[in-house]
């Protein structure tokens, strides 16, 4: 039985997890691997803050860079969040010499390219499974059990906190803010739920498996993001009245010219496709490839175990690496693929106006539409009488985005129109 030191950098949720699963089931990966791990050092910023599962203080230090300097630790597990440290964690890690795994997704997303660049270069490889999806081994799949196909399309729902709202507030009705105080009362949203909600943390996650997915980094600035921030029950109730269900869908689809058009926003999905069955806090991730057809992988995204999970299934990846140096994770390698401008994408829309209950309203609408040859597949109108405020829901054929969003504009500021605008995507995986 061979023993492996790991440094443990970051004791939060998914760090205490990751020690809580190695106690519970470290026995049982050291016969499946012939590998023991401990865990030797645990790298926290305060130590005396009160935590669910307390660190052993014995081995606690308050500098991540002991964890670098000890010599019987070969692999560093990074679960700090944020950026700047962790950055800063795994070039020393590199250039110490020590494997690392991962689940932070944001500086995956963000500095991919240097970081796989100096594992490149030190021949130190990197384990990411946890960043995207939780336990759901869809990381692992991409790079290894698919690599043998193109990727067609890459369709997920990755946040389980905005899906989890948005699957209440379909199912109960209830409106955003009530929705979000319950998934922050039962632990499924964080304090300060931001990234989940604006569309970062898909977007993210989204980045990470477009460029490995289609080999090349692609950056931060480069998709669209929408976020469920201002959601409202009556698009819900709409889309429900239409046949679709409301997701927060994460979109990767190539195109014959190898352009790579990615998005991440609200959209409409058919409520007989699988996708708009995947509720509450679960993600799912509809994967096509050109040898391999369709492969749905679901399950839980986020939490404690999942995520424990997917880092001793890394860590057993980084064992086999220590004993066969050629074995190693890698990452995306610039051979071919380029980012879709997302303005010059073509999609049907969603579109619902609040309107003055006036003559002429629906020919005024009509007629910018039609300028911008956007074609009207259905009407559905709403509430009010004479002199009163009405909703227009209008289905809209598939059109370029950016010529959409600048008729839209133009709409909005017509005299009728009462409140923004609400435009979403329609998407019918095809």
């Amino acid at each position: 039985m061979v023993s492996v030191g790991i440094g443990l950098a970051g004791f939060g949720t998914v760090g205490a997890g990751v020690f809580r699963a190695l106690k519970q089931n470290g026995d049982l990966l050291a016969q499946r691997t012939g590998t023991h791990f401990e865990i030797r050092r645990i790298a926290l910023r305060d130590p005396t803050k009160s935590r669910p599962l307390p660190a052993p203080l014995e081995i606690v230090t308050t500098r991540w860079q002991d964890l670098m300097t000890d010599p019987k630790i070969s692999i560093i597990v990074e679960l700090m969040g944020g950026t700047v440290e962790p950055l800063a964690l795994l070039r020393s890690a590199f250039a110490a010499r020590k494997l690392v795994v991962t689940g932070n997704k944001a500086l995956l997303a963000e500095h991919g390219a240097e970081i796989f660049e100096l594992s490149r270069s030190a021949n130190m490889p990197v384990f990411y499974e946890a960043a995207v999806a939780g336990g759901v081994p869809i990381i692992k799949s991409i790079r290894e059990a698919f690599i043998g196909n193109r990727f067609e399309s890459i369709y997920g729902i990755l946040n389980g906190t905005s899906n989890y709202i948005l699957s209440r507030m379909t199912e109960s009705e209830m409106d955003f803010h009530q929705a979000l105080r319950e998934a922050q009362s039962r632990g499924f949203a964080e304090a300060d739920p931001s990234l989940d909600l604006n569309g970062w943390d898909a977007a993210h996650k989204t980045i990470l498996l477009a460029s490995l997915a289609h080999g090349f980094w692609v950056g931060t600035c480069d998709i669209k993001v929408e976020g469920i921030e201002t959601f409202s029950n009556l698009d819900i109730r709409f889309a429900r009245q239409l046949g679709y269900r409301i997701k927060l869908l994460s979109s990767i689809r190539s195109h014959p010219d190898r352009e790579i058009e990615i998005s991440v926003g609200p959209v409409l999905i058919p409520a007989s496709h699988i996708l708009a069955s995947v509720n509450g806090v679960f993600n799912a991730i509809l994967v096509r490839g050109d040898m391999v057809g369709e492969s749905l992988f679901y399950g839980r995204g986020a939490g404690e175990s999942p995520t424990a999970s997917a880092v001793l299934g890394n860590l057993a990846e980084a064992a086999l690496s220590l004993s066969s140096p050629t074995y190693g994770s890698p990452g995306p390698h610039n051979l071919y693929g380029r980012i879709k401008n997302p303005d010059s994408c073509l999609a049907p829309f969603y579109l619902r106006l609040v309107v003055n209950s006036q003559p002429k309203v629906l020919t005024q609408i009509a007629s910018i539409l039609g300028d911008a040859k956007i074609g009207i597949m259905s009407l559905v109108q709403s509430g009010g009488q004479d002199g009163h405020q009405i909703s227009l829901v209008l289905m809209l054929q598939k059109a370029v985005v950016g010529v959409t969003r600048k008729a839209i504009r133009q709409i909005a500021v017509l005299p009728c129109v009462r409140e923004k605008p609400v435009l979403l995507r329609v998407e019918h995986f095809v």
